[in-house]
C-alpha cells in the first residue's frame, strides 16, 4: 500500500508498483482546463490516472492488458474522491476502439528492447517491449488522440531516442525535461510531450531530484510533488 496526500494506492496484485517514473509524469504532464477525456495505457496501479484525477474535471480511462493490474486500479479508483470519473478497461491498446478521441494519452509505457526477460511474465508485459512496441504504441496514440491533442510519456534516454526516432515525422516533441536524480549523475529519464502538428523544438527542462544535502530533495522537486506526497 502506498499513501499519498489524497488517495492511497494498493499494490498487492499488480506485477508493477508505484515507482518515480510514475509520480514524475502524472505530476509533470500539462493539463488544460479543456482537457475532456485523458487516456492512460498501460495503467498499472493506476497512481497516474488518480494524479490526473486530482489534477483535472476531466474523464479518464485507464487500460492496462494485465488483470490483476486493471482489477488492482478499479479498486484503487473506486476507493478515491474521483471514481465517478475514472474507469478501467482490460484490453491491448491495439484493440481499443472508444467512442471518442483523447485530449490527453498519457503512458509509462514497456521499454526493456534488448534485455534478458524475467521469469515473472507479469513483469515481461509491463517492461519489455513484446506485447506494446513503440511502433504499435505510435500507432495507437495518433489513432486515439483528438485534434489539438497531446501525448505525453516518460522513458530512460536511449529508449526516449528509439522512441523519436520511431514516431519521426508523425509525432513531434512539444515539451522535453531531463531527469537526473542528483547534480552528479546523468539523466536518468526523459519526460516529454509529443503533439500531431509540427511545431519548433521545446527548450530543454532539467530536474534534479536530490541533492545530496542534509535535507535531500531539491525545492524543484519538492514544488512539482508537493501536492502529492506525504512527505512534502
Amino acid at each position: 500500500m502506498f499513501r499519498f496526500k489524497q488517495f492511497t494506492v494498493c499494490q498487492d496484485r499488480c506485477p508493477m508498483k508505484v515507482g518515480t517514473d510514475a509520480v514524475l509524469l502524472g505530476a509533470w504532464v500539462g493539463v488544460r482546463a479543456t482537457d475532456r477525456r485523458v487516456l492512460d495505457i498501460g495503467t498499472g496501479t493506476g497512481v497516474i490516472a488518480l494524479m490526473l484525477a486530482q489534477r483535472s474535471e476531466a474523464r479518464i480511462t485507464a487500460i492496462d492488458i494485465d488483470p490483476a493490474c486493471a482489477e488492482q486500479a478499479s479498486g484503487n479508483f473506486a476507493a478515491s474522491s474521483w471514481g465517478d470519473r475514472l474507469e478501467t478497461q482490460c484490453l491491448p491498446v491495439q484493440q481499443y476502439k472508444p467512442a471518442e478521441l483523447f485530449d490527453l494519452i498519457v503512458s509509462n509505457p514497456p521499454y526493456f528492447v534488448d534485455s534478458l526477460r524475467s521469469p515473472d511474465e507479469g513483469r515481461n508485459t509491463a517492461r519489455h517491449t513484446v506485447d506494446l512496441t513503440f511502433e504499435e504504441l505510435t500507432t495507437a496514440v495518433l489513432r486515439l488522440l483528438a485534434p489539438g491533442g497531446r501525448f505525453a510519456l516518460v522513458l530512460p534516454p536511449a529508449e526516449m531516442q528509439r522512441f523519436k526516432s520511431t514516431s519521426l515525422g508523425r509525432l513531434f516533441p512539444a515539451r522535453w525535461c531531463e531527469i537526473c536524480s542528483t547534480p552528479r549523475r546523468g539523466v536518468r529519464r526523459i519526460l516529454a510531450e509529443f503533439v500531431a502538428e509540427p511545431t519548433l523544438p521545446p527548450s530543454v527542462e532539467r530536474l534534479v531530484i536530490e541533492n545530496g544535502g542534509p535535507d535531500s530533495y531539491t525545492p524543484e522537486y519538492r514544488q512539482l510533488t508537493g501536492a502529492f506526497y506525504l512527505k512534502f
